[in-house]
């Protein structure tokens, strides 16, 4: 599904499971183009004044999941640059309501990379446990919603932050502003 969004808001909006990059390559991808960057994660954890793993604990992912809705609300409402969507936004209805009309790129990972770039980051409240099997289910449960959201798709794996960026970039049409953001593997980063 392609087409081009006659909306204001984001130049951009990035997709993707886990391990994808979307936090670091959009902040890149954000820098090449000279636009502001906002990820959806980072603005609840600001809102709320805690991080995402204790909300998941203290109000449960279905609190959890509603304020993501409203933070993706605002956040395409407010922001003209690149935003980053937590990994499971796209399951919710409301969510994939928000973005129909908008330019969605799909960060596609294989799950052997996801998996490295993710490591056992307790910092990610789905994937306590058994990271590898974990991730595994979320990539086949959210894969088919990701293809059908997404108007372009660029795969990260295999491929350094530079490429990725690059990759992105090219897909928006747009000629890259700074050529010394991305030198470092996407796994690198997430901070």
């Amino acid at each position: 599904m392609t087409q081009e969004s006659d909306q204001s808001g984001p130049v951009v909006v990035l997709i993707g499971s886990p391990g994808a990059g979307k936090s670091t390559v959009g902040r890149r991808v954000a820098q090449r183009l000279g636009v502001e960057f906002a990820d959806s994660d980072a603005l609840i954890e600001q809102e709320a004044g805690m991080s995402v793993a204790d909300l998941f604990v203290t109000e449960g992912e279905g609190a959890f999941r509603q304020r993501e809705v409203d933070t993706i609300a605002a956040a395409l409402r407010d922001h003209t640059g690149v935003v980053s969507l937590g990994g499971g936004s796209v399951m919710r209805a409301e969510t994939r309501e928000l973005l129909v009309g908008r330019r969605i790129v799909w960060l596609k990972v294989s799950l052997s990379d996801a998996a490295a770039r993710v490591g056992l980051n307790t910092a990610r409240p789905l994937l306590l446990g058994n990271v590898r099997a974990t991730l595994g289910a979320l990539l086949a449960e959210r894969s088919p919603v990701y293809e059908d959201v997404a108007t372009d798709v660029v795969d990260t794996s295999g491929s350094s932050l530079r490429e990725v960026v690059d990759a992105v970039v090219a897909v928006l049409g747009q000629r890259p502003i700074r050529e010394d953001v991305g030198q470092r593997p996407v796994h690198e980063e997430e901070g």
